[in-house]
């Protein structure tokens, strides 16, 4: 069994593979609360996407089940042992600027374009393919696999949360939704909000800020930012200084007037908030712009708190709190989420990535004194522990040498600022799907895939489930 031509067997199905994951990019699953009900608490469309994947397991002669409208699993073999492999079929919000509709998949020049076809539906659909190959040439295997789908990874994984408390853990398994070789290290990931509620807004000031608008998640840098102002005393002087201000930066915008208020719009570029500085944050480059001016009240401490604390800092020197070490690297923070308005006072959601051998309820504390300082508090702390899997672990070894032995490259293992269902599992890594080298696309607008390298990350997982289940 070991001369099976893992390759040839994925290339033998790569049409099929192609129209099942076609099937499944057309669900347009961003997570939409407005649309909850009992029985879709993520959305209709989020829901859809997960009875894609189920109903394709029963189509394949699969075991599968549901668990509360928000994951499910694919199950095959027999035995006392698990192994595992998890995807995710939600995707992050579209974005801006695509060149085609994000959600009708199109293969040009070797390269598959849609959202969701990098993180996370084509992994998905690779890891099910691999188990599909098991089961089809009927190889001898002493653990059951299962292919686990999660609906909610993109916004908290309450989703796998769920699961586990109903279903059992792996012995081993492994997350198709990062990158190769290996990552046995994950970064911590916190969000938090800062609030500013004090304080009304006085004549005296250059404006009144109504309103702020930034981002929509945690996760990613928001490449969009809109502020509308009343009671501008100079409105030519402040187009001008917006003018000159967005010359220096790597920023555009407008501003538009109508009776007494002005709407001033920034665009950056998104990215995943695991590296900031991949990105370019329209709400921060807003609010740096902003803080030039003469405000007062809770506009002012919202501002001010911004611009000297948060603004080109994604290490969070200014705050204090920096932190670097040999198993993962740096911390990072995105400003994922910037909110102001008259009524209620500004808001920061914050995002960390913080390494693995840092403690992230003393760095909070650490950095409260900054917060305190323009009279702002913490509304909202989340906290996911980071994830380390030593070197010598058996699924470690079994992952690199089938990697090794299909790639002909050394199997490295990386630290990534990533979160992946792999830190809601008691032993597993995420493993691929991004080769080294490729560009990484997930998250931004024209996201793609090469197919070659799905197909190819096919085969490996197939022999990886194969050798783990053996």
């Amino acid at each position: 069994m070991s001369e099976i031509d893992w390759q040839k067997e994925v290339e033998s199905r790569k049409e099929d593979f192609l129209k099942d994951l076609k099937g499944l990019l057309k669900i347009p699953s961003v997570r939409d609360d407005s649309k909850k009900t009992e029985d879709a608490p993520f959305g209709p469309d989020v829901l859809r996407a997960l009875h894609y994947m189920l109903e394709l397991g029963e189509k394949d002669g699969f075991k599968t089940k549901e668990i509360d409208h928000v994951a499910g699993h694919i199950e095959y073999g027999e035995g006392k042992e698990l192994i595992g492999v998890l995807g995710h079929v939600d995707v992050v919000p579209v974005g801006d600027g695509w060149s085609h509709d994000p959600f009708d998949p199109i293969l040009k020049d070797g390269k598959l374009y849609a959202r969701g076809v990098a993180d996370d539906k084509g992994p998905t659909i690779a890891g099910y393919y691999a188990l599909k190959i098991l089961k089809e040439l009927n190889l001898p295997i002493s653990r059951r696999v299962r292919v686990i789908i999660g609906s909610d990874e993109e916004s908290g994984m309450s989703c796998v949360e769920r699961y586990f408390e109903k279903e059992e853990q792996p012995t081993m398994a492994f997350v198709p939704d990062a990158e190769f070789p290996i990552i046995h290290a994950e970064k911590g990931i916190s969000e938090l909000d800062v609030s500013f509620k004090n304080g009304e807004q006085t004549e005296e000031a250059d404006f009144h800020l109504i309103s702020f608008e930034s981002g929509a998640r945690y996760n990613m840098v928001p490449d969009h930012a809109k502020a509308i102002l009343e009671g501008i005393k100079d409105p030519l002087t402040l187009e001008k200084e917006c003018k000159a201000f967005l010359d220096k930066h790597e920023v555009s915008g407008e501003v538009k007037t109508s009776d007494n208020q002005i709407e001033i719009t920034f665009v950056g570029k998104s990215a995943h908030a695991m590296e900031p500085k991949n990105g370019i944050n329209a709400g921060l480059y807003l609010v740096a712009f902003l803080s030039q001016f003469h405000l007062t009240g809770s506009a002012k401490d919202f501002v001010t708190f911004g611009h000297d604390y948060l603004f080109a800092d994604s290490r969070s020197v200014k705050l204090g709190i920096r932190y670097e070490d040999q198993e993962s690297g740096e911390l990072t923070m995105n400003v994922g989420i910037i909110r102001y308005s008259k009524q209620d006072g500004g808001k920061y959601g914050l995002n960390f990535r913080y390494p693995v051998t840092a403690n992230m309820d003393e760095l909070k504390e650490k950095m409260e004194p900054a917060v305190l300082k323009y009279r702002g508090e913490y509304t909202h702390y989340s906290n996911s522990k980071p994830l380390f899997v030593p070197q010598d672990h058996p699924l470690i070894q079994t992952l690199q040498e089938v990697y090794t032995e299909q790639t002909g490259e050394k199997a490295t293992l990386l630290a990534i600022g990533g979160g992946t269902y792999a830190r809601h599992l008691e032993t597993g890594v995420a493993f691929g799907a991004l080769f080294p080298g490729r560009e990484d696309t997930m998250h931004q607008k024209d996201e793609f895939s090469y197919f070659e390298d799905l197909l190819k990350a096919t085969a490996i997982y197939a022999e990886a489930l194969y050798k783990l289940a053996k």
